[in-house]
C-alpha cells in the first residue's frame, strides 16, 4: 500500500481513471434525473439515492468479478462474419432500451399525457422507476468497469476511482434533477442526449466505436446554449419583457 501511495504512476492512473469514470457517469446522472422528474419530491430524492447507491454497488460487484468480465468480451457467435460477445449484446440491449425509453418520454412531453401518468399509483410508479434505474445502472456499470480494466492494472486504483466518481455523481445528481424539473425545455434536451447515448451504445455493440469525445462535446455545447436560453428567459421575466 505504501508503494502505491508514493508512486507517481499510481496517482496519474487514479486521476485519469477517476476523470474518465466521472465523464462516463454523466449518462447515469442524466438518465436518473429524467426518470425521477415525474415523481413527488420526497420519492424522487429517495429514488435518486437508491439509483446512485445501486450504481456504486454494481460497479464494485463487477470489479470483484474481473475474470468473468474479461470473459464477457470473448466472442460467443457470429452473424455474417460479425462476431458478438456477451458485452456486445448487453450494450445493444441497453442502448435500445435507452432509445425506446427516451423516445417514449419525448412522445409523452409532446403529447402532454401527464394525466395518464398520474393515474398510476404512486407506489407502482416508484417501483417502475427503480426497475428502470437498475437496468440502466447495470449497462452503464458494465461499460464503465470494462473501460477501467483496460486503463488500470491495480484493483485498488480501480475501486478508488469508482468510489470517487460515484461520490461526484451523488453530489451532482440533486442539482441536475432540480434544474431539469424547473426548466421543462432542458428535459427535452436531456432526453435527446439519452437517444444519442443509446445510439452510441448500440454502435459499440456492433463494434463501430463512436469516440465519446464527440458525443460529450455535442452535449456540452447544447447544454451551454440551453443555459443561455434559460438565463435569457429569466432576465425577460424580471424585466417584464414578453417571451418570444
Amino acid at each position: 500500500m505504501t508503494d502505491l501511495i508514493t508512486s507517481p504512476e499510481a496517482w496519474a492512473a487514479l486521476f485519469t481513471l477517476t476523470a474518465l469514470e466521472i465523464v462516463l457517469g454523466i449518462d447515469n446522472v442524466i438518465f436518473i434525473s429524467v426518470l425521477v422528474s415525474r415523481l413527488p419530491e420526497q420519492q424522487a430524492h429517495r429514488a435518486r439515492q437508491i439509483g446512485l447507491a445501486l450504481a456504486l454497488v454494481f460497479r464494485l460487484i463487477l470489479l470483484s468479478l474481473l475474470v468473468w468480465l474479461i470473459g464477457l468480451t470473448a466472442p460467443v457467435f457470429s452473424v455474417a462474419g460479425q462476431a458478438f460477445s456477451w458485452r456486445d449484446l448487453i450494450l445493444i440491449g441497453g442502448g435500445l432500451f435507452l432509445i425506446a425509453k427516451a423516445t417514449h418520454e419525448i412522445h409523452g412531453e409532446v403529447e402532454s399525457d401527464h394525466g395518464r401518468s398520474e393515474n398510476k399509483s404512486t407506489g407502482s410508479a416508484f417501483f417502475w422507476v427503480i426497475v428502470q434505474i437498475i437496468v440502466v445502472d447495470l449497462v452503464f456499470s458494465l461499460d464503465s468497469i470494462i473501460t477501467a480494466i483496460g486503463m488500470a492494472e491495480d484493483i485498488r486504483i480501480m475501486v478508488a476511482a469508482v468510489v470517487i466518481a460515484c461520490a461526484v455523481m451523488y453530489v451532482s445528481a440533486g442539482p441536475v434533477a432540480r434544474f431539469v424539473a424547473e426548466h421543462p425545455t432542458t428535459k427535452m434536451l436531456a432526453l435527446a442526449f439519452l437517444v444519442l447515448i443509446g445510439v452510441a451504445l448500440v454502435a459499440d455493440g456492433f463494434q463501430f466505436h463512436i469516440p465519446r469525445g464527440y458525443i460529450y462535446f455535442a452535449i456540452a455545447f447544447s447544454a451551454a446554449v440551453e443555459f443561455f436560453n434559460v438565463l435569457a428567459r429569466r432576465n425577460r421575466k424580471k424585466s417584464g419583457t414578453p417571451s418570444v
